[in-house]
């Protein structure tokens, strides 16, 4: 039941006491969480009472926050207690002007990007406490670096309020340059008493487009509930919240993985290009790029089809006391887990830069149209992937709030957060099978459409259980723990004029460790023969009707058979097979349990602020807020490190680098401090019009990996080298001078229109440049004296198989030459190690370093509108950003781009009376640059992206509802690409999501 009272309006001044909505949410408040108070001084005395639930509610708390908030603040409130706009708080953020957000494979928001800075620049607050971020990165192997929190691990059910702070205030903790994000949960003591229980059935139908042996459930369920009550006449409040959600998912993806090698078009020095006019098999280059172009040729080319299976869970307990009236103390703890398994099958075709028919775009970038190489007996690589990770997140906090007087307000915060990411399988965080059947021949790939066609020259009868065997494994174990301890004291003084200082001092200790270990098996020519796999391990299926979302998928020339297996059995089967020179290994399918890299990263952070609020009583009311902020933190980072020992040739196209039995430790530190200042000026040129104007300066720090103080060398080495990453704990951070103005109109009963600009100035940038280094003492065979023997022997310089056959028929058994036996394609196979005397391998080490100064200049538009009582509405915003720092597409050299900069637009139509609430809502989010890598410097760009999400609930009565959610409605594709449309990276295709909830509050 929702009810309304009408709002005079010089009550709407203020949003501390008109977000106390039937309780669902409340507006800043200092003597809550610690969040700096909007009111100003003024009498809430004056202000009547507001009870108001549902999307109209929702809307006007929201429109209030932003309203009465010092400096540029939005938000979302709860609709009702229990029940937030969306069931994922990054769905919901991407609502607000401004916030975009970034989604995993499987669709669904996960971080967000403020204003066009992307996550690990944007700072989230739990009650306004610092969280950890923990993460295992992509595909969960690697070491994590980020600091972006995942809002996929938080069920959305005890969410009272999210505030974005877009611009800095000296009372909130640094670390956000594009925005502080404030997850607010609910409290009892400013709450109304519930009992509230909501039941889910979610059928995810990407689930429905999977192999059976990839495939889950076809409903699954979330159960959700919260309990809120007072006692001991309201000085003594219990709130107790939970959710479980089991999400069976499945999303397909075409792939280019390993990216593109990209030259200048008169490059002729890289064995990698293509031949110049008149050598070799220029002749059958179509529109062959000039001299003054950019191109790229790929690495690889596959289709995968991945199940993906997700329990959250997720608890909240809060206890509040008032001993005396002007004391209140809260007790509060989070717990999150929230666990992810993930199973793949892919085809995929790899390239050796070889001879081919090629038909290319026009420049300045060109990219392949049709792109093939000549293939004999290859491989055709049809592996399977494990994933399995666990998130938890505990947190306790304690809190105490003390109205000394009518004048002095004293808050003291403490809490110790803990999140930690780790494997959750024997196999580890990331175990990797490889397959192969070595019948491919000629290979082909359109790449001009969405999704890339890939056609392959096979036998009569295509790929077949009796070809196909394992090939090489890896299986690794992932760590990353991040633990926050905060300590804050803060406190204001009222003066007589209601005017008031903010004063405050705090103290953060944030550890971070990342940690990994791999189990690498290189028989990549082949594990065995397939006479060693019994057929009925595998079963042929059809990557083309898995991608039906994506035109072309129907293609004739499209080669989508391939083998699907079952994972445990063949690495069972993997496990016992051998040969004399490489004997069975067990152990070799199991991630290994101790750490061969773990970075142990402490960064302690002092601060103190002082804030100065009042308020000019002039013919137009000047609000003022002064502040000035002092940050001084200290890093240190010990590093264990993998110590490389050799470089061995164990398959055509790659090269893997041998490690020493034991690691080393490396330890660095870095320190700086800097000057905070803020002001916040607010002129209310009449009741319903605001011009505000603001100036802070933030800092935003770096990554884990740009500051910890240890190197580490990716595992494959091709022939022209390798590449490796290093950090520097002595970075200082971004540092960003920002200046905001905006004017809003508040015309009418929720309904208002603002107009904002955005400039912030930022320095100490830093980008990742790449430097070319020997490391160590790696002696390669490429090049080596075996090498060049096999090319006078008239191999030639890209023709890798036959140099490898060449090498083990005339010097088998000589230093570093070992062969093994054949392959089902008659090629030979073994290990070719670099020895003394050949050449030391070069690496492309990444560094990261403060680079450069840039600015960032934007526009946001937003209106909502009522009308009038009829229970339609609208809510439309339109973010426009624009940056010096983007990717040039022609340079080849270093580049430091703004990750995340993009446009985006929102549009909301709902309608909200009686029992019905419906709410749809379509987002969009213009291309943009979402990182670095693949073959060198390269850009990944994600292509532009709509989506319309659907809401539908009735109330049956004051305590039953009942709802239906669409999310995806359009079934909308994600494409992620290189310098070109056509330089593929990631097409992937999900499915609508449907949900069917029941709620009943007691």
């Amino acid at each position: 039941m929702k009810t309304y009272k009408a709002v005079p309006r010089k009550a709407m001044l203020t949003s501390a006491l008109l977000a106390v909505l039937a309780g669902p949410a409340w507006a800043q408040d200092t003597s809550r969480d610690g969040a700096a108070s909007s009111s100003q001084g003024l009498d809430p005395a004056t202000l009547d009472t507001v009870q108001v639930t549902g999307i109209r509610g929702s809307l006007t708390s929201s429109m209030n926050l932003k309203r009465d908030s010092q400096g540029v603040v939005d938000g979302i409130v709860a609709e009702d207690i229990g029940k937030f706009p969306d069931t994922n708080l990054a769905e919901s953020l991407q609502r607000i002007s401004g916030v975009s957000i970034d989604r995993t494979s499987s669709g669904e928001g996960s971080k967000v990007t403020v204003r066009g800075i992307g996550p690990d620049f944007n700072l989230v607050l739990l009650n306004g406490r610092q969280m950890p971020a923990s993460n295992l990165g992509n595909g969960g192997g690697g070491l994590s670096g980020s600091r972006s929190f995942d809002f996929a691990n938080i069920a959305s059910e005890s969410i009272s309020a999210v505030e974005v702070f877009k611009t800095t205030r000296a009372d909130n903790p640094t670390g956000g340059i594009g925005a502080t994000i404030n997850v607010k949960t609910l409290r009892p003591l400013e709450a109304a008493p519930v009992v509230s229980v909501g039941v889910k059935a979610v059928n995810d139908t990407s689930n429905d487009n999977l192999p059976r042996t990839l495939k889950g459930s076809d409903f699954t369920g979330e159960l959700s509930g919260i309990f809120s009550d007072t006692y001991a006449d309201g000085r003594f409040g219990v709130m107790l919240s939970g959710s479980y959600q089991e999400r069976d998912s499945g999303f397909n993806q075409a792939t280019v993985a390993e990216g593109w090698a990209t030259f200048e078009g008169d490059n002729t020095t890289d064995w990698r290009v293509l031949p110049q006019p008149g050598q070799g098999y220029a002749d059958r280059i179509q529109n062959r790029p000039g001299p003054n172009d950019v191109y790229g040729r790929p690495q690889n080319t596959a289709y995968n089809v991945n199940g993906v299976q997700r329990q959250r869970t997720n608890g909240q307990a809060t206890l509040q006391w008032k001993p005396v009236d002007n004391v209140t103390t809260t007790l509060d703890y989070t717990y999150v887990e929230n666990k992810v398994q993930q199973q793949r099958s892919e085809l995929s075709v790899w390239f050796n830069y070889g001879p081919g028919d090629s038909i290319w775009t026009n420049g300045p970038v060109a990219a392949p149209i049709i792109y093939s190489e000549d293939m004999v007996n290859s491989d055709v690589s049809m592996g399977g992937a494990q994933l399995a990770t666990k998130n938890t997140l505990d947190s306790l906090g304690f809190n105490v709030e003390w109205e000394v007087n009518d004048a002095l307000t004293l808050n003291f915060d403490a809490h110790n957060s803990t999140g930690e990411s780790q494997p959750d399988s024997p196999y580890g965080s990331a175990g990797v099978l490889g397959v192969a059947a070595f019948v491919r021949g000629k290979t082909t790939v359109d790449y001009s459409g969405d999704l890339p066609i890939i056609n392959i020259a096979l036998p009569p009868g295509g790929v077949q259980a009796a070809d196909a065997l394992v090939t090489g494994s890896v299986f690794q174990n992932s760590y990353n723990k991040s633990e926050v301890e905060q300590y804050q004291g803060r406190g204001t003084f009222k003066f007589a004029d209601y005017s008031a200082l903010d004063f405050g001092v705090g103290y953060t200790d944030v550890k971070n460790r990342s940690a990994s270990a791999i189990m690498q098996r290189n028989t990549w020519g082949g594990l065995g023969t397939p006479a060693d796999y019994d057929d009925s391990i595998w079963y042929a299926d059809d990557m083309a009707k898995y991608f039906d979302a994506f035109s072309g998928h129907s293609d004739p020339r499209l080669t989508g058979q391939f083998l699907v297996f079952d994972f445990d059995r063949l690495i069972n089967r993997a496990a016992q097979v051998g040969t004399a020179s490489d004997p069975a290994c067990p152990t070799c399918y199991v991630a290994p349990t101790e750490y061969s890299q773990d970075i142990r990263t402490n960064e302690k952070s002092k601060s103190a602020f002082l804030q100065y609020r009042t308020t000019f009583d002039w013919s137009m009311p000047l609000n003022v807020a002064v502040g000035v902020r002092y940050e001084q933190t200290d890093v240190d980072s010990t590093a264990m490190v993998r110590v490389p020992n050799g470089i061995s040739w164990s398959s055509a196209n790659e090269l893997n680098i041998d490690y020493a039995s034991e690691s080393g430790f490396i330890s660095d530190s870095g320190k700086y401090d800097y000057v905070l200042p803020n002001m916040d000026l607010k002129l209310d040129i009449s009741d319903s019009l605001a011009l505000r104007g603001s100036y802070s300066r933030s800092l935003g720090r770096a990554g884990w990996d740009q500051i910890q103080s240890g190197q580490s060398l990716a595992d494959i080495v091709r022939t022209q080298g390798g590449s490796g990453s290093r950090g520097n704990p002595a970075l200082e951070p971004l540092l960003s001078d920002n200046f905001d103005l905006s004017l809003e109109w508040y015309y009418g009963e929720s309904s208002y229109a603002s107009v904002g600009f955005f400039r912030k100035n930022i320095k100490n940038f830093i980008s990742n440049t790449i430097v070319r280094e020997n490391t160590g003492d790696l002696h390669t065979p490429v090049g080596g004296a075996y090498w060049n023997a096999a090319l006078a022997a008239g191999c030639g310089v890209s023709d890798m198989p036959c140099i490898r056959d060449y090498i083990f028929t005339n010097f088998n058994g000589q230093p570093g030459v070992t062969a093994t036996g054949t392959n089902s394609a008659g090629q030979l196979t073994g290990t070719i190690v670099g020895q003394p005397g050949d050449p030391i391998a070069g690496f492309d080490i990444t560094l990261p370093a403060n680079q450069r100064s840039d600015h960032l200049d934007g526009w946001e538009i937003a209106v909502q509108h009522l009308f009038g009582q009829s229970g339609f509405g609208l809510a439309a915003n339109y973010t426009k950003v624009k940056s010096g720092l983007t990717f040039d597409n022609l340079s080849l050299g270093d580049q430091y781009p703004m990750v995340g900069l993009s446009d985006s637009a929102n549009l909301v139509a709902f309608y909200d009376k009686n029992s019905w609430q419906i709410r749809a809502a379509y987002n969009w989010r213009d291309k943009f640059l979402n990182g670095i890598g693949g073959q060198g410097p390269n850009p990944n760009y994600t292509d532009d992206y709509g989506q319309l999400d659907l809401n539908i609930s009735y109330a049956v009565n004051d305590q039953l509802s009942l709802s239906v959610e669409a999310i995806n409605l359009t079934d909308e594709t994600m494409r992620t690409y290189a310098r070109h449309t056509n330089m593929l990276r990631y097409a992937t295709q999900t499915g609508p999501r449907y949900m069917f909830g029941v709620r009943y509050k007691f």
